[in-house]
């Protein structure tokens, strides 16, 4: 079957070097392969895939240093299913996939990504980026694979619609900073399921934009449990809705059940279900803070209307099952 993929620019493993260091558009030390230069056309029509798996050959073969593997944008380029195979020489990859309709990511079972998310975590200030990154793409899935030591979040999912994430592995230390599992924004009908996330923060955090979130079947901890939010920082408005939760075990996780949202901020927060849920030594398992951070002494507008929690079981660490910290003006 073939795909027809429309980038920008392709492809993003995470670089182990400093962070730094690290810089997108600093080529010096980088070798850059372009499928266009192995024979590509990019007219929507032609077989591209030879080209871009003799770009992938280079790319992998590289001995030193970053590699990058390039799709310029602007073309349409038609291919069957590409597998990608290591073990890579190349010490770092960069793939970065924006604007991809119907594309597959499998992993068969075996395959993985490493962060190398230590060399990053003591630096706060650097602008650490996530492991896999998709940006405006649409009617995709991914599958069967391991993702693990994000230098912050593993996954983030940035104005898709209608993906489907299944059957991941998703692991850093329970010391690591930020590094949530899933960091969903401005994205439409998108599932996880069947997976196993184990972070220093969120499994999965709902940010503004999102609607029509599914999340089913999912072991989390360490971790700071699932958040919806946070929303309103630096006093934007920002809305969220229809989000299911549901089949989640937690296990030792700071929060279950979260909804954040910053003081000062504005929008809302709704139809929100949370059912299903086993907890296992869970310090919050139900918590609504609408002074996040508390970082000023106003209140939070954002409205959080349509809750609903059901079929909760298990136990809770703090022994404060249910914590409410809600805006009098929400």
């Amino acid at each position: 079957m073939q795909v027809l993929i429309t980038l920008i620019l392709v492809l993003g493993f995470v670089s182990p070097c400093l962070c730094a260091r690290w810089n997108l558009e600093e080529t010096s030390d980088n070798y850059t392969f372009n499928v266009v230069q192995y024979g590509a056309r990019g007219d929507g029509k032609s077989d591209d895939t030879q080209a871009f798996l003799m770009a992938w050959n280079s790319t992998c073969g590289v001995t030193q240093g970053q590699a990058t593997l390039v799709i310029p944008p602007n073309l349409s380029f038609l291919v069957n299913n590409l597998i990608f195979e290591g073990p890579c020489k190349a010490s770092s990859i960069i793939i970065q996939v924006y604007i991809a309709n119907s594309l597959l990511i499998d992993g068969g079972g075996n395959g993985s990504i490493d962060g190398s998310g230590s060399t990053w975590w003591d630096c706060a200030s650097c602008p650490r980026p996530p492991v896999l990154h998709f940006h405006a793409c649409n009617d995709f899935s991914v599958a069967n694979l391991k993702v693990g030591n994000g230098p912050r979040s593993h996954i983030a999912i940035d104005g898709c619609n209608n993906a489907k994430f299944s059957n991941l592995l998703v692991n850093a230390s329970s010391t690591s900073p930020n590094t949530d599992g899933f960091d969903i924004a401005s994205s439409k009908y998108i599932l996880i399921e069947d997976s196993i996330i184990s972070t220093g923060d969120d499994c999965i955090a709902i940010n503004g934009g999102s609607s029509f979130i599914d999340a089913t079947r999912i072991s989390c901890g360490p971790g700071h449990g699932i958040s919806v939010g946070s929303l309103g920082k630096n006093n934007v408005h920002e809305t969220v809705e229809e989000i299911h939760v549901h089949n989640i075990s937690f296990i030792g996780t700071t929060n279950g059940a979260r909804i954040k949202t910053y003081p000062g901020g504005s929008g809302y927060a709704k139809n929100i279900t949370f059912e299903q849920i086993n907890l296992t030594n869970v310090t919050y398992p139900i918590i609504i803070d609408q002074h996040y951070a508390k970082i000023s002494p106003q209140d939070s507008n954002v409205l959080v209307s349509d809750v609903t929690y059901r079929g909760f079981n298990g136990t809770s660490a703090s022994g404060i099952p249910i914590k409410l910290d809600c805006s009098s003006l929400g």
